[in-house]
């Protein structure tokens, strides 16, 4: 540890661990297998680089976000230390050449993505390395009933073949009990060192506002903040209109989303963190590794999926250790909305055997076959075929994926891109003229900020979803719009592979996987259910209810919530109107000071003293010459 702290000390300029850094890196240099469990904002990329850097050899960083992946890179670029990340879009050469650069140039620090690490290259590679440390960052996303589930980190454990001796550090900042159990078991790691930080907070203030005019609210909670704020949305079109909004209302805001091109993501990126724009409206796309320590509110203003998601997301605030808050506004229509979003979309065991069937069908394999082969796929085509709704079809392979039936592998090369050259007062006038092309252009809107300014990629599974019709017609519509001048529309296929990895065998195939498929479904109603009664219990303390989910069953009332400071108020409240009523019942009796006051009703000075004040300031009572008091 006195090597660790020189480190921290010499590259990143803290004289001292935080508590459970110091558990963690503690376990690790001691060659521990370690689950470290820690809020958003606890530190966890310490955890890894220190000890790495300690010891001789190269630490293999498996990350799921290349941008995250990216940001690290360059930080530790930025002092001095050799680190790389494997990016989508490398060429075989540039890889191979990466790799190298691993095993001979002396780098400390490799990140890459679990789907990159199943390629064969990576693996010969990885073998040859000196690996000193393997780190798996949001390990949670290696359970099925974590949020953010990928099928791929089930396959990291292939590092543990490549490399047995070398030591596993597992890290995450949100995981039931359920969730620590698949990992330390699908990681197989080797009797490893759980270290827990409790989740409670104790500078955020957990609030949750019903109101009836959501856009209001927020500019009320907006208005004066000292630092810097969040506000999250679920719809990317949404994050432009409440940036808008926000900029027409006098407050500086930008927006971010994952449309964006990445030199917008830059620019906007920079912009909130050097103050030039103090709030940041975005989509979930936004916030993953971002360290804003001047974070003094984070807002919901529609709800997340889960409470996971939930409490990473309001964790942003408050990284300073100041008072800060998580505010969520909601209301009733959110309630009917989470649920059409994530329940009315899980796939049935009924649906999934039939999907399965005409998959089997759609590429001609005949009973007993297809094990191992691969087609090219196209997803709209094949919903099209068989007149399929396309976001229960996708939910339903993603299904039959994370149960190793199929391996769906997304290419997107280049997506389809949309721009309006008309004006918005143009197209509302067009639409009236020609309603027939109305459903697309408004899932195209809601779905899409910027769309006037610039081309925006898009996604045509989600537009043609939101639009109700199928690829055809909907590739029709777009061409005639882009020939009228209404549009510009470059069109260009997402196109998929399948592999299918077991025999076609239809039923037989499928219901092994009925327990499995009833359990996804019934975990996903419990996230919901579980996330709604957060939001409406307004009797017992927020933070304790997040806690007790969490599997925390200790703690106390954190004071600040939402639910504290009502009972607090209502409290105060109370003992105003017993005081009030104490001090008139003396006061009809005879006219008195405030000792006398305060020896008969048993008050300390100071308290009856403000209460008297409130009183004479509401003419209720007088003081006398005698400086005694009497009722008006």
């Amino acid at each position: 540890m006195i090597k660790a702290e020189h480190t921290l000390r010499k590259f990143w300029g803290f004289e001292a661990f935080r508590p459970s850094q110091e558990s963690v890196i503690s376990s690790v240099l001691d060659h521990n297998d370690t689950l470290a469990l820690l809020p958003t904002g606890g530190g966890k990329s310490l955890c890894f680089q220190v000890p790495a850097m300690v010891n001789e050899g190269i630490c293999i960083v498996i990350s799921p976000l290349i941008a995250l992946m990216q940001d690290q890179v360059n930080v530790l670029k930025n002092k001095g230390i050799k680190a790389m990340a494997l990016t989508s879009g490398m060429s075989y050469s540039d890889l191979d050449a990466a790799l190298d650069n691993c095993i001979y140039g002396n780098y400390k620090f490799l990140y890459l993505s679990p789907e990159r690490l199943q390629q064969n290259l990576v693996q010969e590679r990885i073998k040859a390395m000196n690996v000193n440390l393997i780190a798996i960052d949001e390990a949670h996303c290696i359970s099925q009933w974590g949020h953010d589930f990928r099928p791929a980190y089930r396959e990291i454990k292939i590092l543990r073949e490549l490399h047995p001796s070398v030591t596993f550090l597992a890290l995450t900042a949100t995981a039931k009990k359920d969730v620590e159990k698949d990992i330390i078991q699908l990681l197989d790691l080797y009797q490893p060192k759980v270290i827990k930080q409790s989740f409670k907070r104790e500078n955020l203030a957990l609030r949750t506002l019903k109101s009836n005019n959501k856009y209001q609210t927020l500019l009320r909670e907006l208005q004066n903040i000292s630092g810097s704020a969040i506000v999250y949305l679920r719809n990317r079109k949404l994050t432009l209109d409440i940036s808008n909004f926000l900029n027409t209302n006098n407050l500086s805001a930008t927006n971010y989303h994952g449309g964006i091109t990445n030199s917008e993501k830059k620019d906007r990126l920079k912009q909130w963190l050097d103050g030039t724009k103090k709030i940041m409206v975005a989509t979930n796309a936004f916030g993953m590794g971002i360290d804003k320590a001047d974070v003094r509110k984070v807002i919901h203003f529609n709800f997340a999926d889960s409470l996971e998601s939930y409490y990473q997301e309001a964790g942003r605030a408050g990284r300073d250790g100041n008072r800060a808050e998580a505010v969520m506004i909601y209301n009733e229509s959110d309630t009917v909305l989470i649920q059409d979003l994530f329940l009315k979309n899980l796939p049935s065991v009924e649906g999934v055997k039939y999907v399965y069937s005409k998959l089997n069908s759609f590429f001609r394999i005949a009973f007993g076959e297809g094990e191992g082969e691969t087609f090219s796929f196209n997803f709209y085509e094949f919903c099209q075929h068989y007149q399929l709704n396309t976001l229960l079809t996708y939910q339903t392979l993603q299904t039959l994926d994370r149960a190793s039936v199929i391996t769906l592998t997304q290419r997107y090369a280049k997506k389809s891109e949309v721009q309006f050259i008309i004006t918005n007062k143009q197209l509302l006038y067009f639409i009236e003229e020609n309603p027939k092309y109305e459903p697309i252009i408004k899932a195209i809107l809601r779905s899409y900020g910027g769309i006037f300014e610039a081309p925006v990629s898009i996604n045509l599974v989600q537009v043609l979803a939101k639009a109700g019709t199928y690829e055809k017609e909907a590739l029709q519509l777009l061409k005639e719009l882009d020939e009228q001048g209404i549009i510009t529309f470059e069109f260009s296929k997402h196109d998929a592979q399948i592999t299918f990895l077991k025999p076609r065998e239809d039923d037989h195939t499928i219901n092994p996987l009925v327990p499995y498929i009833n359990q996804q479904k019934s975990h996903k109603e419990y996230q919901i259910s579980s996330f709604l009664k957060y939001v409406k219990n307004d009797e017992d303390c927020k933070m304790l209810q997040l806690l007790h989910y969490f599997d925390e069953t200790e703690g106390t009332p954190c004071g600040i919530c939402s639910v504290c400071s009502t009972k607090q108020t209502k409290s105060q409240k109370t003992d105003f109107k017993s005081i009030k009523e104490a001090i008139f019942f003396q006061l009809k009796q005879s006219n008195k000071s405030s000792h006398e006051l305060s020896e008969a009703i048993k008050l300390p000075k100071q308290t009856l003293l403000q209460v008297l004040s409130l009183l004479v300031s509401e003419e209720l009572i007088m003081r006398t010459p005698e400086n005694t008091y009497k009722i008006r």
